[in-house]
């Protein structure tokens, strides 16, 4: 059976696994305290220009988000997000779990609006029953977005401009970070990441850790006691030396931003190859992730050989189906599943 279900599916980059193997035995302090935790931050710091960086390890995609965001509101606060937004759609509440409502915009291809960003917030500012209301606190976007596409520099620099003038922070969602800085069409480099943004995390769970998530606070932009938030929202692993490990590998030697490139080179090829065969692209992602448009009959029957899913009706019965390649998809299974299409 191949799968194109999803980034994690696989374990870790065979590196990570013989770094783990190779420190197994060591005893070091706990709670992220380590060497090797010290050191993964000091590289996340330059490899994305921000030497003076706060940086944290979490456990996962869904509690650094909730984390983050929960840490970064006051009470009364929402967060500002399109209505594809992961937070909004497939965390099961997490964020109104914390007692913080998402606020929904409209989506183009899974991105944010600068200018209706601005206008929502205008109207909100404008009402006069405002304090019987949720106030826009903080904003949600997330680089690639859940369909793939990306932010160009000049959209994310609109987009920081509207929240710097509202002094609202913008939190990028990165747990596919890599896939997004090193896709033949991104035009921002891994140092303009913390110039355009208060916080952001360095997915580690999609793009080839077997877990982890690394937050970035760009020049000491840390809430008071994160570390003890961390703990509270469950976040935070005793044995912190495995998510020092597991960044500090990727971030050595290039090893994030080549196994991300792989990816996305898998996913050109997958791309071409459903062109070719004359399926209609659903969504034009320049990512790991490609969306085309099947008959419904069609999906069902490859649905018997290939793992994918199923993304939404397309109308005339047919279905949109989402592909994804990883760091770890060999070129032999995407010629494989030419053969089957």
């Amino acid at each position: 059976m191949l799968s194109f279900e999803s980034d994690y599916t696989e374990g870790a980059c065979p590196e990570i696994l013989r770094r783990l193997a190779e420190t197994n035995l060591e005893q070091t302090p706990g709670y992220g305290l380590d060497p090797y935790c010290e050191s993964a931050k000091e590289r996340i710091r330059g490899a994305f220009g921000a030497p003076d960086a706060d940086v944290f390890f979490l456990v996962g995609g869904t509690q650094t988000n909730s984390t983050v965001i929960a840490s970064m509101l006051r009470d009364y606060e929402g967060v500002v997000a399109v209505r594809t937004g992961h937070i909004g759609v497939h965390e099961s509440g997490a964020v109104e779990y914390t007692g913080h409502k998402v606020l929904t915009l409209p989506d183009h291809d899974g991105k944010m609006d600068a200018g209706e960003l601005e206008d929502f917030i205008a109207a909100f500012m404008a009402d006069e029953t405002r304090d019987h209301m949720v106030f826009p606190g903080m904003v949600y976007i997330s680089f690639p977005t859940e369909y793939g596409t990306i932010y160009s520099k000049a959209e994310l620099e609109a987009i920081h401009e509207v929240c710097c003038g509202r002094s609202i922070p913008l939190f990028i969602d990165g747990a596919r970070l890599g896939y997004g800085l090193t896709s033949g069409a991104n035009d921002l480099r891994p140092e303009d990441i913390p110039e355009l943004c208060e916080v952001f995390y360095v997915g580690g769970t999609k793009v080839g850790a077997l877990f982890g998530e690394a937050v970035v606070f760009p020049h000491h932009g840390a809430p008071a006691h994160f570390f003890t938030t961390i703990k509270q929202h469950g976040a935070l692993l005793a044995k912190g030396r495995m998510l020092g490990i597991q960044f500090d590998t990727l971030f050595t030697d290039d090893l994030y931003f080549k196994a991300a490139r792989h990816a996305n080179e898998m996913a050109d090829l997958l791309n071409g190859i459903f062109l070719e065969k004359g399926y209609e692209v659903f969504i034009d992602s320049p990512t790991n992730q490609r969306f085309y448009v099947m008959p419904r009959e069609r999906a069902v029957e490859l649905h018997g050989k290939v793992r994918f899913e199923d993304w939404c009706p397309a109308g005339d019965g047919k279905v949109a189906v989402r592909f994804v390649t990883s760091w770890a998809t060999p070129v032999e299974n995407v010629l494989a599943l030419r053969d089957l299409i």
